[in-house]
């Protein structure tokens, strides 16, 4: 049987967590270049919108 050294594996092993932590927070909360660019456009149509129906009389 080959010698394990423990420091090794315990850093091997956190890791492997953190990269697990890492997918799960990419797959929930990552958005796509093309849906940042969606809601950009969405969110200045909106304000477009708003401003047309501004009174000029406030």
């Amino acid at each position: 049987m080959k010698p394990v050294n423990l420091n090794q594996f315990r850093k091997q092993k956190a890791r492997a967590e953190k990269k697990a932590r890492a997918d799960a927070n990419a797959a929930k909360f990552g958005r796509s270049k093309a849906e940042k660019t969606r809601d950009a456009a969405e969110a200045e149509a909106a304000a477009k919108r708003l401003d047309g129906h501004r009174r000029d009389d406030e």
